[in-house]
């Protein structure tokens, strides 16, 4: 039998039982995102990028139909430019997912946001891709990554969670009938079974820690420790100099002091 390719997996009961249910959380995910520039790395043909209203909104990858050609682990795009950064199933199915992530660290501004989307390997789906011929098919093929792998990940890198959910209770039944009928799990799934959903989405933002140098007044610390009060404005009619210096030896000599 010939490998299915991706597009034709997503033409299938089970493929589309898949899109919409990652297209809707998608849609309520980047609707209230705001920026400049957007950015949605792998399956253009998939716009998961609909209802965001930023002014410019790209996608890339190495398919053929992106509007920029370039492989996801190393991005030609300037450092700290881009807005939101969306990975819909792009590293389980990429050999060095770790420099992935790095590089959506560096060209996501500060406070900058990334939603990724994986099939979790704890889940029917999971199992199912132990078994069987298809298991050469996307998206058994894939390298599926543990939510809480991937969230050491990302806070390794400064981000920070900020939301996330997942969905696709039902087993991956390839009959549309068999996954009408076990659609209840979907309803109970959060609430019975919340870590075995067979899709996750995971939200984060980007934190850029900075440090702010405290400079002591060393000046009024002095004068505090000798009990003498700073003094501002002007001095006898004069402007602060050398006076108000001599005035504050004077005080210190009255009260006895060297």
């Amino acid at each position: 039998m010939p490998m299915q390719t991706t597009q034709q997996w997503f033409e299938t009961s089970l493929g589309q039982y898949l899109l919409e249910r990652e297209q809707a959380y998608f849609d309520q995910a980047v609707a209230d995102i705001f920026g400049y520039n957007s950015l949605q790395i792998g399956f253009p043909q998939h716009d998961f990028l609909r209802t965001n209203r930023m002014p410019f909104q790209f996608s890339a990858g190495i398919e053929k139909n992106v509007a920029l050609r370039a492989a996801p682990d190393f991005l030609p795009i300037a450092t700290s430019s881009v807005d939101l950064v969306l990975l819909p199933h792009v590293l389980e199915f990429n050999s060095n997912p770790h420099q992935i992530l790095r590089e959506v660290q560096r060209i996501l501004i500060p406070e900058g946001h990334v939603i990724i989307s994986g099939f979790n390997p704890r889940s029917l789906w999971g199992i199912r891709r132990w078994f069987g011929s298809s298991k050469y098919d996307f998206p058994w093929r894939g390298n599926f990554i543990a939510l809480p792998r991937l969230k050491d990940w990302v806070a390794l890198l400064d981000f920070e969670m900020t939301a996330g959910r997942l969905c696709c209770y039902a087993p991956p039944f390839s009959q549309e009938k068999w996954l009408h009928r076990f659609n209840f799990m979907e309803a109970a799934g959060d609430r019975w079974w919340p870590i075995s959903g067979g899709v996750y989405f995971l939200q984060a933002v980007k934190r850029v820690h900075g440090m702010r140098v405290i400079r002591p007044e060393w000046k009024e610390s002095v004068a505090a420790r000798r009990g003498m009060a700073p003094i501002t404005g002007r001095f006898n009619g004069n402007d602060i100099g050398e006076e108000p210096r001599i005035a504050a030896r004077t005080t210190i000599n009255d009260r006895g002091e060297d």
